[in-house]
C-alpha cells in the first residue's frame, strides 16, 4: 500500500510517496517562518491532496521540527518557528487528507529512517543525531524509537557542552544547539555553514563541542553507531574526521565504548523514509487493535 511522508523542518519542508521501497514522488520547499501552522498546513495539503487522488496511499507519517506529545500526537512546540505550541497537526492533516496519520520528531523520525534503510541497518542500539537548523537525537532499541517518559529522550541538542557559553533559544546557556547548529553558526559568523567548513582552522573548533555532544552520548548509552544526518553532516569527511579525532582524545582511556561515528546514508530523505517506516509501524498496530 502506499504510505504519504512529510518532514516538517525549521528552514525546509518536504513530501515524497512511497509505493513499497520505492520513492515515486518528492518535493522539497523553504519554510515560510512568520506562516506558522496554518500556512504550513495549507502548503502541505496542496501538495499532498493531487497525490492521495493519484496514489491513493493508505497512510502518513510526519516528522516535525520540535518536541512531540507522541502519546497526544499533537506538537508540543517548536524552538524556531512561532504558533505550534500544543499544535494538533495529525487531527488537522487528518481532516484535511482522510487518511490515518501518525507523527513524532524528525530526529526520532530520522533515527527510524537510518535503522531500517540507511547507514544504522545492523546496528543496535543506534544513536541518530540531526544538525541542521537546530539540533535533534533519536535512539532506537531492537528496532523501536526510545520515547522515554514524556517523549523527550534524546534531546541532546539541549544538553549543555558550554556552561559559560552564549545563551539557547530554550533559555539555557552552552547548550549544543547553540554551539553547533546552522541557525547559530550563521548568526554568530556571518557566513553560511558550507563556507565555515571549507576552513580546517574552524572546524578543528567546531569538533570540540561537537565532541563533547556526542561523548556524553557514547558514554551514557554506548550505542552500536552514532549516525549524524542533516545539512552540517554533508561537509563529509571535512567534518567527519577531525571529529573522531577529537572523540578519541576526550573519550575517557579505560572506556571500552565504541566510537563509531559514520554520516546519514540517506542524506536529506532520513526523515522521509523514517515517516514510511513510522506510517507502516502505526498501520500494523491499527489492524491488530481491529483484529482483537
Amino acid at each position: 500500500m502506499p504510505t504519504l511522508a512529510i518532514d516538517i523542518g525549521g528552514t525546509k519542508f518536504s513530501l515524497a510517496v512511497f509505493c513499497g521501497d520505492q520513492m515515486v514522488r518528492r518535493v522539497t520547499r523553504r519554510t515560510h517562518r512568520e506562516g506558522g501552522p496554518a500556512w504550513m498546513v495549507e502548503q502541505l495539503v496542496a501538495i499532498a491532496k493531487p497525490w492521495c487522488e493519484e496514489f491513493r496511499p493508505a497512510r502518513c507519517g510526519i516528522g516535525f521540527g520540535g518536541p512531540v506529545l507522541y502519546d497526544r500526537q499533537r506538537v508540543a512546540l517548536s524552538t524556531h518557528v512561532e504558533g505550534w505550541s500544543d499544535y494538533p497537526l495529525v487531527d488537522e492533516l487528518q481532516a484535511r487528507l482522510g487518511i490515518p496519520c501518525v507523527m513524532d520528531n524528525d530526529a526520532n523520525v530520522g533515527a527510524l529512517g537510518e535503522a531500517y534503510h540507511g547507514a544504522g541497518r545492523g546496528y543496535d542500539p543506534l544513536f541518530y543525531m540531526t544538525i541542521s537548523t537546530g539540533i535533534g537525537g533519536g535512539i532506537v532499541i531492537g528496532g523501536e524509537v526510545y520515547r522515554g517518559a514524556d517523549s523527550m529522550a534524546g534531546e541532546i541538542g539541549h544538553t549543555t557542552v558550554r556552561p559559560d557559553g552564549p545563551q539557547c533559544l530554550c533559555g539555557a546557556y552552552g547548550c549544543l544547539e547553540r554551539m553547533c547548529s546552522g541557525l547559530w553558526l550563521e548568526r554568530d559568523y556571518r557566513r553560511p555553514a558550507e563556507v565555515l567548513f571549507e576552513d580546517p582552522e574552524f572546524v578543528r573548533r567546531y569538533v570540540v563541542d561537537l565532541a563533547r555532544g556526542i561523548k556524553n552520548c557514547i558514554m551514557l548509552l554506548n550505542p552500536a553507531r552514532v549516525v549524524i544526518g542533516g545539512g552540517i553532516s554533508k561537509a563529509g569527511e571535512r567534518l567527519f574526521e577531525p571529529l573522531r579525532r577529537e572523540l578519541g582524545i576526550q573519550i575517557t582511556s579505560w572506556a571500552r565504548a565504541r566510537v563509531d561515528v559514520v554520516p546519514a546514508a540517506l542524506g536529506d530523505d532520513s526523515v522521509l523514509w523514517g515517516a514510511k517506516v513510522l506510517a507502516e509501524k502505526r498501520a500494523r498496530e491499527w489492524t491488530a487493535c481491529q483484529v482483537e
